[in-house]
């Protein structure tokens, strides 16, 4: 949905079903007055309505705008009869993951993958170095 649609459904319709899942955004000042500037625009829509849309809205440009770079395997071919080759670029692995988070959340779980993410070894402390109060030099 563009930009344009996007206002255009805020005039017209309702919104559309939400995940329990909440996130907190703090906005720099100048997209917090614009986000006002939207709700008093349209009174229908809460804030939280209008980040939620205007987020889908972005999310669905940026995915449109991955690059496709061409693999060596063929897929297809084009109505000239041109090889058409798969996409390596970032665009599969997001649309993958993508769905792989869809599915956990409307299960109402989280996202399980065969492999668990690296986390990064804590650091070992240090040993406390006992503080003795320094006097003053005489002089």
């Amino acid at each position: 949905m563009s930009f344009k649609e996007l206002l255009e459904s805020w005039r017209e319709t309702a919104a559309a079903a939400r995940t329990a899942r909440t996130f907190a955004v703090h906005l720099p000042l100048e997209e917090a007055a614009q986000l006002a500037a939207l709700a008093e625009m349209f009174p229908g829509r809460t804030s939280e309505q209008l980040i939620t849309e205007l987020l889908g809205a972005a999310l669905k440009e940026l995915a449109a705008a991955m690059p496709y770079v061409p693999g060596t395997r063929v897929i297809s071919t084009d109505e000239q009869g041109d090889a058409i080759y798969e996409d390596v670029g970032p665009t599969p692995r997001f649309m993958q993951l993508a769905r792989e988070h869809r599915r956990g959340l409307e299960a109402g779980g989280k996202r399980r993958t065969a492999r668990a993410p690296a986390r990064a070894k804590p650091e070992p402390r240090a040993k406390a170095r006992k503080r003795t109060a320094r006097r003053p030099a005489a002089r």
